[in-house]
């Protein structure tokens, strides 16, 4: 969540300065760098990334997409990644997420680089970061935020909000495992604090994708979108403002639908400022 205010004819926005940063799969490594101070206009291209490799793009579908798929789907109702979205928060829902989840074998991919990379830039708990991750025994959200006991480093939780299942090990903490918050919510929005006249900015990447025969992760791409939605519209209930921004045409071709390759990362960055120029004015 963020605040902007509006120079003359630009809107001029200093995510930095944020009420919350809540960060969910790779938007918590933004969310932990956003609190430790970094610039974005000086990081671009040099903020850490998950690491990937030949194939690494196929491998949670091959071995889990099914699971996931199956834990997803109930009659004609909206759903997230891994339960329908009436049921994600229920007894129910937490069930069938830790079923599904349980149906995908562990990965074997490490994280530890970018735990690494998180902690020397500084990253800290603060007050405003919330990192999401699902809890493998219970199925659950939790929302991480320095306060639990023993508290868990942000390198950490940014690591297992990072952690893909099928792709990525799980992250052990205190004898809990946990897998990437992406598996409760793309975005996570609805875990904003608002009140009436907060206003909200969501970064939600995956809400371009397209479904695709030869690129199972474009599959995600209606799911994102109408779990984003949701979540938006049950916080302008409460009477907050609430901005939803998913790549548009000419950032999404630069992405494509392999999102765990670092390839395409230049021109994903170029793209998207230039994205940005266009929604603030410059």
């Amino acid at each position: 969540m963020s605040t902007a205010s509006r120079a003359p004819d630009v809107l001029v926005l200093d995510a930095r300065e944020s009420g919350q940063l809540i960060g969910t799969s790779a938007g918590s490594i933004v969310a932990a760098m956003l609190a430790a101070g970094a610039d974005p206009r000086a990081q671009l291209g040099r903020l850490p990334e998950q690491p990937a490799g030949p194939g690494v793009a196929d491998e949670a579908p091959s071995r889990g997409f099914g699971a996931l798929a199956a834990g997803a789907s109930l009659g004609s109702a909206v759903v997230a990644p891994l339960a329908p979205i009436l049921l994600r928060a229920s007894a129910a829902g937490r069930i069938l997420r830790r079923t599904a989840l349980s149906r995908v074998p562990d990965g074997r991919r490490s994280l530890s680089d970018l735990g690494r990379t998180v902690t020397e830039a500084g990253a800290r708990w603060d007050g405003r970061l919330r990192i999401a991750v699902v809890d493998l025994e219970t199925g659950g959200r939790i929302l991480l935020d320095g306060s639990e006991r023993p508290p868990i480093p942000v390198s950490k939780a940014v690591e297992a909000s990072c952690a893909i299942p099928g792709v990525f090990r799980p992250v052990a903490v205190a004898g809990r495992r946990y897998v990437d918050g992406g598996a409760w919510s793309p975005t996570n929005l609805d875990a904003a604090r608002v009140d009436r006249g907060a206003r909200v900015l969501c970064l939600n990447p995956t809400g371009s994708l397209r479904p695709d025969r030869s690129a199972v992760f474009g599959a995600f791409g209606p799911i994102s979108r109408s779990v984003a939605a949701i979540e938006a519209a049950g916080l302008r209930r409460r009477g907050a403002e609430v901005e939803v921004i998913s790549p548009d045409r000419d950032s999404a071709a630069a992405m494509g639908v392999n999102l765990m390759s670092s390839g395409p990362r230049p021109r994903v960055i170029a793209a998207g400022f230039e994205q940005g120029r266009r929604i603030g004015g410059g």
